[in-house]
C-alpha cells in the first residue's frame, strides 16, 4: 500500500510538471495552442491543480494508513473519485466535441498564417513556434502550402516564400520569415512555385497522434488503474480500522 502511495506522489509530480510544460513550452506546437486558445491554458492549470491535489492525497493517504486515521483515509479515497470522474468526464467530452475542437485549430492555425510577419515583435513566440512545427514535421500551412499565398505580406511579394515551409535544407538555416525564389517568376508566384512541402501541418499532426495513440492510451489507462487501485486499497483498510483514535495523530 505504502509503495502505491509513493506512486501517487510521482503520479502527482508528472501531471505537475505537465502542466507546467505546457506554460513554459515556447518552441513547439503546444505553443501555438497555448498563445492562441484560452482553453488550452485553462487545462494546463487545471492540472497543475490535479498533479498538486494527487501530491497531497499521496501524502495524506500515507499519513492515514501508518497511523490508521479513517477521516484521511476517507478523504483520500473522496478525493480519488473525483479526480478519476473528472478525468472520465474531460475524456468524453474531448472525444463528442473532437470535430470543434478540430475546427477551433483550424481556425487559430490559418489566422495565424494569414497575420504572420517576421517584423511583428508582439507575436514572435508564436511564430517562431510555427516556424518550428512546419520545420519538424516536414509541413507547409495546416490544409497544404496553398495558404500562404493569403498572407498578408506575401500577396504584396511576387517571389517570397515562407522559409520553414521550404524542402532544402539551405533555407532551414534561416528557421523562419522568408525566403527569395532562386529563380524568379513573371508576374506573382503560387505555391505551386514554391520550394515547399506539399503535405499539410493537420495530416502531420494526425500521424503523429495516430502513431502514438497506443502509448497516450497506455498511460491514460496505467493512471486509471492506478487510481482505481488506490480507491480499493484504501476504502478497505479503512474498514479494518475499527474505531478512531485520535491520539495516533502526530503531534506538533
Amino acid at each position: 500500500l505504502y509503495v502505491l502511495f509513493l506512486l501517487f506522489q510521482i503520479l502527482g509530480a508528472v501531471i505537475l510538471g505537465f502542466g507546467i510544460w505546457i506554460l513554459a513550452d515556447k518552441t513547439s506546437f503546444i505553443a501555438v495552442l497555448q498563445m492562441s486558445s484560452p482553453s488550452l491554458k485553462t487545462g494546463a492549470y487545471i492540472l497543475i491543480g490535479v498533479g498538486a491535489l494527487t501530491m497531497l492525497m499521496g501524502f495524506l493517504g500515507c499519513l492515514g494508513a501508518v497511523n490508521e486515521i479513517r477521516c484521511l483515509l476517507g478523504l483520500y479515497f473522496t478525493c480519488l473519485m473525483i479526480i478519476l470522474l473528472t478525468q472520465i468526464a474531460a475524456a468524453l467530452v474531448i472525444y463528442f466535441q473532437k470535430d470543434r475542437l478540430k475546427d477551433e485549430l483550424s481556425n487559430i492555425v490559418v489566422d495565424l498564417i494569414e497575420k504572420y510577419d517576421p517584423s511583428n515583435e508582439d507575436r514572435r513566440n508564436l511564430q517562431d513556434a510555427w516556424d518550428y512545427v512546419q520545420i519538424q514535421i516536414g509541413c507547409c500551412g495546416w490544409t497544404g502550402a496553398k495558404e500562404w499565398e493569403n498572407n498578408e505580406i506575401l500577396m504584396n511579394k511576387s517571389n517570397e516564400y515562407p522559409c520553414s515551409c521550404s524542402n532544402r535544407s539551405k533555407d532551414l538555416v534561416e528557421g523562419g520569415g522568408f525566403c527569395n525564389l532562386e529563380d524568379p517568376v513573371n508576374g506573382t508566384a503560387t505555391s505551386a512555385d514554391w520550394p515547399v512541402h506539399e503535405q499539410g501541418c493537420m495530416d502531420g499532426v494526425e500521424q503523429w497522434l495516430k502513431d502514438n495513440l497506443g502509448i497516450i492510451l497506455g498511460v491514460c489507462t496505467g493512471v486509471a488503474v492506478i487510481e482505481l487501485l488506490g480507491m480499493i486499497l484504501s476504502i478497505s483498510l479503512c474498514k479494518n480500522i475499527h474505531s478512531e483514535d485520535y491520539t495516533k495523530v502526530p503531534k506538533s
